[in-house]
């Protein structure tokens, strides 16, 4: 060891949106405070190969596509439209460096000892350091937080190279538009990275293994998705099952079966894009001398407050159970920075909401009809369709609708979802209604502005406990 043992409070391993935030709430309580990461700049994977990265692409993308499609029908002519791809490249490399500035700037406001190294446990209470030129140190702590995140997964003959074959961070740094895209997985990261492309141009095609795109929601929103993205372009081959691929000269030859039947599809770019895997490589947790008990897909087990076998190593994030959400993640830094400083902070995980940044957005909260009807729930269902809602009309964006589910008998709203333009924002009226445990006709009665896409949402409440007024 070359440097000498510093003792902390709190050892945070990981810098993403988890580990970040639990390294400033425990900083904030006064607490001696060190934040690990195996990269340079803090906000893991959200920040800098994932989240961010990819809504900076979205939104660029998306105003190229309405630059070429859409300003016209509101009567405005721009002539020749082109894009150059290296200057959205660096905008949305600014966005990323800017906020890991941020980021760091708070951990220097806040007092906490950012280090760059891959982390290692000696024993339950010490850290070993070792930097990317191989200078090992280590340090003492007495509560550990692990919020390493995730990697991203691929099939059994399906090769990632980050050059013809593809995860989400390769998608996210080609140097030019591909001619042919193709995408396995219809879920969160295939549709917004194939959104992305194929608004710049590429022909996009998205083969899944489920009978339906989002295959983990319910059939209506994967109807109304699929419907509004073939519009846009995207063409899927459902009930297929990958066997390989291959790169062959230039091009990749994807191999697939559906129905009995063996199919390929010639592309220039394969994106892999079935899902993660919580990522604790290298951290030594069953050790002889640590012995953090894993789960049988590589979870860490905790119980209610994030506390592993061992009682002072905690864990939140992607390295749990529970959906893989950058501000899933951020709420349990939170609160189990709370639990070290001896607070009780509660996490609410069926008022988590979940979203999707296509265009338009799909979002969700709560229970889904699939989860309700497995959990023998009586509920019911209310929906009102953009095309009804005066501002989506003014706007000329009236794909979508606004689905809330309530209990049966107490009428109180245990789940929604929204497809169309805003919906990440417009989803969170929803998230604080049932925060506060309210029913339909407490939302419904709400007044809202005029003219605004937020009527639709009042306008499905009234349908769940009465009926609606414009349709």
């Amino acid at each position: 060891m070359n440097n000498p043992m510093i003792s902390y409070d709190v050892a945070v391993i990981g810098a993403g949106p988890g580990g970040y935030v639990a390294a400033i709430k425990a900083a904030q309580a006064g607490k001696k405070v060190v934040c690990i990461d195996i990269k340079s700049t803090p906000g893991g994977t959200c920040l800098n190969v994932g989240c961010i990265p990819s809504k900076a692409l979205l939104c660029s993308s998306h105003k190229y596509y309405e630059a070429l499609h859409e300003m016209a029908n509101h009567g405005i002519d721009l002539g020749s439209v082109s894009i150059s791809l290296k200057k959205m490249m660096e905008r949305k490399d600014r966005v990323v460096a800017d906020l890991a500035k941020g980021i760091m700037s708070l951990f220097g406001k806040n007092g906490i000892q950012f280090i760059e190294g891959r982390v290692s446990f000696i024993d339950s209470h010490t850290l070993r350091i070792t930097s990317g030129s191989g200078v090992e140190s280590s340090i003492i702590a007495s509560n550990i937080i692990i919020a390493t995140g995730s990697e991203s997964i691929s099939l059994p003959g399906v090769v990632v190279d980050e050059e013809r074959i593809v995860s989400s961070t390769g998608a996210l740094s080609l140097q030019s538009v591909p001619a042919k895209l193709a995408i396995i997985g219809a879920g969160v990261i295939g549709l917004e990275m194939g959104s992305i492309w194929s608004r710049l141009g590429s022909e996009v095609i998205v083969v899944e293994y489920a009978n339906q795109i989002l295959p983990a929601f319910d059939k209506d929103i994967s109807k109304e998705a699929k419907k509004i993205l073939s519009d846009q372009g995207l063409s899927f081959t459902l009930n297929a099952k990958v066997q390989k691929a291959e790169v062959r000269d230039d091009k990749v030859v994807l191999s697939y079966e559906q129905a009995g039947e063996s199919h390929v599809i010639e592309c220039d770019i394969l994106l892999s894009a079935i899902g993660r895997r919580p990522y604790t490589n290298g951290l030594n947790l069953e050790g002889i001398k640590v012995g953090v008990e894993l789960n049988k897909i590589g979870q860490i087990v905790v119980n209610a407050n994030f506390k592993t076998s061992i009682p002072h190593i905690y864990a939140i994030g992607d390295v749990i159970a529970g959906p893989m959400l950058a501000h899933k993640a951020s709420e349990e830094g939170f609160a189990v920075a709370e639990i070290i400083c001896s607070h009780v902070p509660i996490i609410n995980y069926n008022n988590i909401p979940n979203v999707i940044y296509t265009h338009p957005e799909i979002a969700t909260v709560g229970k889904s009809e699939i989860q309700l009807q497995q959990e023998n729930i009586d509920y019911k269902v209310s929906k009102f369709p953009l095309t009804a809602n005066s501002r989506s009309r003014a706007n000329g964006e009236t794909s979508g609708l606004v689905k809330i589910i309530t209990d049966k008998k107490s009428d109180k709203i245990i789940g929604a979802a929204i497809v169309g333009s805003g919906a990440g924002e417009l989803i969170q009226e929803i998230v604080i209604a049932m925060e506060f445990v309210a029913s339909s006709e407490d939302l419904a009665r709400i007044c809202f502005g005029h003219p605004s896409i937020g009527e639709a949402i009042k306008e499905a409440a009234l349908g769940a406990f009465d009926k609606p007024i414009h349709i």
